[in-house]
């Protein structure tokens, strides 16, 4: 065989192996998730999807599960259309009275406990996505004229596996309404990948709603968890109470993860009906993320 039939000949096995190569490659990571999730001992959907390279991976990423507070990403991003629409901009302020803070978890309640003021939406989208605080959504879901509006806004972008029906009020009325806030995780991340390469937003709505995500306090011990130190996460999480029987119906955690070549993981990963406790639920989710994020950085 001469040499230009022989490097033909390789460049075809090449081509060949490539797409066999990714698969185990996949196979095998899914496989390493599905023993992670086990602790969980309830129903865990994660969905991966390297930005760049537009490399997909997906573990029960079909399921219908329970979001709680994941959903203030979505809202955040309704938000943030009117702002492009030109409708108002983020230094309009929205007047809170009294009655807007109920007892729930809420720093914006924690600062103004008389109500009577007035918070700017850019303040009241920092307070509700980097704090997760309840009030915040409430009373911007409340501006925008209900979780119908919401649920209509992401359908526009094209992503159906998303439904929000409830605020946070709502739901801490009924222990079932949490049930009718739910997303899959696969639609989760093109509702992320939308928002950080689409032009679901503008610019400067994009970049704001990325640093807000960033600077997120709440579940240290989730995505970020087990992390390299200074690893930079853009992310939100959702949480749901724990009732008598032990039954926890939402630990979530969902956003864009930095590696270490600049590139970017979405990720969003759901523990639903768990009867695992709070730190185990939490670990599922940190040693997830970590076979994703060494996955990714071996590639």
């Amino acid at each position: 065989m001469g040499m230009k039939k022989f490097l033909s000949a390789v460049s075809l096995l090449i081509i060949f192996l490539v797409p066999v190569y990714v698969q185990a490659q996949q196979t095998d990571l899914r496989a390493r998730i599905a023993e992670l999730a086990k602790p969980a001992k309830g129903i865990v959907g994660v969905s991966v999807l390297n930005i760049e390279s537009r490399d997909t991976l997906n573990y029960n990423g079909n399921a219908r599960l329970v979001m709680h507070s994941v959903m203030k990403l979505p809202i955040a991003m309704a938000v943030l259309h009117l702002v492009d629409s030109g409708l108002f901009t983020l230094d309009k302020t929205i007047h809170i009275k009294k009655k807007d803070l109920v007892k729930t978890y809420s720093p914006l309640r924690d600062k103004y406990p008389d109500g009577d003021v007035d918070v700017s939406v850019r303040d009241l989208l920092s307070y509700m996505v980097s704090l997760s605080d309840n009030d915040a959504c409430d009373i911007l879901l409340k501006f925008l004229g209900g979780p119908d509006q919401v649920t209509d806004y992401i359908h526009t972008l094209k992503v159906r596996g998303i439904n929000i029906e409830a605020s946070e009020e709502d739901m801490a009325k009924s222990w079932e309404v949490q049930y009718t806030n739910w997303c899959k995780p696969i639609d989760m991340i093109k509702l992320i990948d939308k928002f950080y390469t689409g032009n679901a937003l503008s610019p400067a709505s994009k970049d704001f709603l990325y640093k807000i995500l960033t600077e997120t306090s709440t579940g240290p011990h989730r995505i970020k968890g087990l992390l390299p130190a200074g690893t930079v996460v853009a992310h939100k999480t959702g949480t749901s109470p724990t009732n008598d029987i032990g039954l926890t119906p939402a630990t979530n955690d969902v956003g864009i993860i930095t590696l270490p070549n600049g590139k970017h993981l979405a990720v969003a990963i759901f523990v639903c009906n768990s009867t695992a406790n709070e730190a185990t639920r939490d670990a599922v989710i940190a040693t997830i993320a970590k076979a994703i994020y060494d996955d990714a950085v071996k590639k």
